[in-house]
């Protein structure tokens, strides 16, 4: 629950008091808007993100930080912010107002050409992380280790293991968790995103068209950013993103293992948990 009410008249609010250029415009709700942030539309060109608590607030300060840059090196579009809201009486945190980008969150339904969008998705990552990372802040609690040590989860898995009921599963699992926990990113950190899945990325007229959400962004193990390859994609399509993405076998095995960590704790509500699983397990059993 948010600690501080956020609706329209909180926002006309802040919007008189620190940007009163623009209170005019109309205002009204996102129709989906995340869980770390509430969004509202700002006129037709622009978005308000407000944090929903204080420990999501240095997620906007850091999208206003690197954002800009990021999206002049991009030939993809991502979220651009246009001003950083500050804490006043009325909401005691920072907030930014970023420009809108036309287009549907990615679904089954929306995308023409699966195999396409994975080879896009793969080759917007690939130019990612090809990006010059020196500076960029290291993967650890302000995003949520991701992108740091899957270890950071073991606790997690070491209790949700032993809950599967089959006796081989729970094998499989155990077997699958260690392996992917025994392997390393070895190279210089390289950009990640975080949280690399369809809520985040927008389709026009079928295709990819933009990423968007930088919450989590950092730079560290590129392996969390692959996770969509078990929760969205078929083996095919599958194969079509890795040969796009063009990382190495032990990236692969450790993205297993977030991907199964994500699918094991902390599915969202329209994942096919059994299905996925079938998929992780699969692709476990090819390589062990």
């Amino acid at each position: 629950m948010d600690q501080v009410k956020i609706d329209t008249h909180l926002v006309q609010r802040l919007i008189a008091e620190q940007f009163p250029q623009w209170q005019s415009l109309p205002i009204h709700p996102v129709v989906q808007s995340g869980w770390d942030n509430r969004t509202f539309h700002l006129g037709e060109e622009m978005v308000i993100r407000l944090p929903s608590d204080k420990e999501y607030e240095s997620q906007i300060n850091k999208e206003y930080q690197w954002l800009p840059w990021l999206s002049k090196q991009l030939s993809f579009q991502i979220t651009q912010p246009i001003a950083l809201g500050k804490p006043s009486p009325a909401y005691p945190w920072h907030w930014s107002i970023n420009r809108w980008i036309e287009g549907e969150s990615a679904s089954t339904q929306n995308i023409h050409d699966k195999k396409e969008f994975a080879e896009a998705l793969g080759k917007c990552l690939r130019e990612f992380q090809s990006l010059d990372a020196a500076d960029g802040p290291l993967a650890g609690a302000h995003n949520f280790y991701r992108g740091s040590s899957l270890k950071a989860y073991d606790h997690e898995m070491q209790l949700a293991i032993p809950k599967i009921k089959n006796a081989h599963e729970q094998r499989l699992a155990a077997s699958l968790w260690q392996r992917a926990l025994s392997s390393e990113w070895h190279l210089k950190p390289v950009w990640i995103h975080g949280d690399i899945a369809v809520g985040n990325i927008l389709v026009c007229n079928g295709r990819l068209c933009a990423i968007i959400d930088f919450g989590q962004l950092a730079v560290g193990d590129p392996a969390c950013d692959l996770v969509i390859a078990w929760n969205f994609f078929s083996s095919e399509e599958r194969e079509v993103f890795k040969n796009a993405v063009q990382l190495d076998n032990d990236t692969w095995m450790r993205a297993l293992g977030w991907a199964f960590w994500k699918t094991l704790c902390w599915p969202i509500k329209s994942t096919d948990v059994k299905g996925v699983l079938h998929e992780i397990y699969s692709d476990y059993e090819a390589i062990k």
